[in-house]
């Protein structure tokens, strides 16, 4: 999917055609990691329609990604920075949809997520997953620790 920056700039936001790409980190394999990881997984387990997503630091770097760590920091960058420009500040969410599919970004703290999913997905439902995996990683929540006691089943 290539989506147009404010400047003319081409953005493509990498995605397979079937969004069954490998996970792909940063480093070694740590707490923090494992975390990130955890967190691009959740959301693809929650969203049907999702093609790929990223997680980035407040620097634009990759933390975790469903494709290339290089590829989705620079195009989360941009995509980001193209949000920011066109309303003078930082943006706290972002939705663009076109004839190809859409994009999503949401900051919470000092990480953003950035996300490509299906045409014609339900935007409310694709920004409040992507807020709950960022908090939930904030407070520390992983998706084990996010099961109710009693062992019933999640959404």
């Amino acid at each position: 999917m290539v989506i147009q920056e404010a400047g003319g700039t081409p953005i493509c936001l990498p995605s397979g055609a079937d969004g069954a790409e490998p996970l792909s980190s940063v480093g070694e394999s740590s707490p923090a990691q494992a975390a990130a990881d955890a967190a691009v997984a959740r959301l693809r387990e929650m969203s049907v329609d999702l093609r790929g997503c990223a997680l980035l630091d407040r620097d634009d770097s990759a933390l975790a990604a469903t494709g290339q760590l290089e590829r989705w920091s620079q195009a989360g960058a941009g995509f980001l920075a193209a949000a920011d420009a066109a309303a003078d500040r930082e943006a706290d969410h972002v939705h663009v949809a076109t004839e190809e599919g859409e994009v999503f970004a949401v900051r919470h703290g000092d990480l953003a997520m950035v996300a490509v999913a299906e045409r014609f997905t339900l935007a409310s439902l694709m920004i409040l997953d992507m807020r709950a995996v960022l908090r939930d990683l904030v407070v520390g929540k992983t998706a084990n620790s996010a099961e109710p006691a009693d062992g019933g089943g999640g959404r």
